[in-house]
């Protein structure tokens, strides 16, 4: 049986995220995600009327008139969400848990998916693949996921993106939009995920608390790793200490920036403080604009 206050959240998170789809973000994520549901069939002579989106600039150059790229769409794309489930994710400060961040990122994505008629699978991963949800489409379907996210009991405490990306590299055949929400904190993943960007489009979500970038200034302070239950000593009141823990949370947070550029990728920052459907509305216009 779910306890009231897990099926509260799933409630709060399945609402707010309905509405933000509906009143917010109507027609903007058809309008950039369409890679994995349109193929280019051919070019033609610019007639009135044509999107001039469409225009091939270089064929125009080249011949001295307007062309535009003609498409082939196909009825439905999939949107695969990959989940990190593991223990880092349980951390919050002021905010909340990143867990609940992610699955309010999860539902947006999953609901624009789901208006647009197009299917929403799901991985749930930690040091191993979890769970595996085919590709469906449904408002139930959204429902479930949300409530997988906050009822499910991972084996694994630890982060293996690239198991996570490997895995999906067997089971999708299909070219599909890959959404890896996560708080990327693991290392080597750079050859999965470019791996995997020559089949599919793929873009993190890096979710973030800035309360973890800055030490307590309680003194002497023990914290812990909630994946390795590592634990440190701290003196929290020493000005270089406080200097190099902000340091390498720094170092860390701009790997994983450079892990994505350098495959190609986009990611999302997004702090646990921030309005999830502020935070994509800004990236699906900046997609917009960039395909412009």
């Amino acid at each position: 049986m779910i306890p009231a206050h897990i099926i509260k959240k799933i409630k709060r998170i399945h609402i707010k995220s309905s509405r933000s789809v509906n009143n917010i973000m109507a027609g903007q994520y058809k309008s950039v995600f369409r890679g994995s549901g349109i193929e280019f069939e051919e070019v033609r002579e610019y007639a009135p009327g044509d999107d001039v989106k469409t225009l091939d600039w270089k064929v125009s150059a080249r011949l001295g008139k307007p062309f535009v790229k003609l498409y082939k769409e196909e009825r439905e794309s999939i949107v695969m969400l990959l989940i990190d489930m593991s223990s880092s994710l349980k951390f919050g400060t002021f905010s909340g848990p990143k867990l609940e961040k992610a699955a309010e990122v999860a539902s947006v994505l999953a609901f624009n998916a789901i208006k647009n008629n197009d299917k929403v699978g799901v991985i749930f991963f930690t040091d191993r693949v979890e769970k595996y949800i085919p590709p469906k489409k449904g408002s139930s379907h959204i429902w479930r996921v949300i409530k997988e996210i906050f009822t499910f009991y991972p084996q694994g405490k630890g982060t293996n993106i690239s198991e996570a990306l490997d895995y999906l590299g067997k089971i999708s055949k299909k070219r599909s939009f890959v959404f890896i929400l996560s708080d990327f904190l693991d290392e080597g993943y750079l050859k999965s995920l470019r791996r995997i960007r020559q089949k599919h489009e793929t873009i993190g979500v890096m979710i973030y608390d800035k309360g973890a970038f800055k030490l307590p200034g309680k003194g002497i302070i023990t914290l812990s790793d909630f994946e390795s239950k590592r634990q440190i000593v701290f003196d929290a009141f020493n000005k270089k200490t406080q200097k190099e823990f902000l340091s390498i949370k720094q170092t860390a947070h701009k790997k994983t920036l450079n892990n994505f550029s350098r495959a190609k990728s986009d990611v999302i920052e997004l702090e646990t403080s921030a309005s999830v459907s502020d935070t994509l509305l800004q990236y699906f216009r900046f997609r917009e604009r960039r395909l412009r």
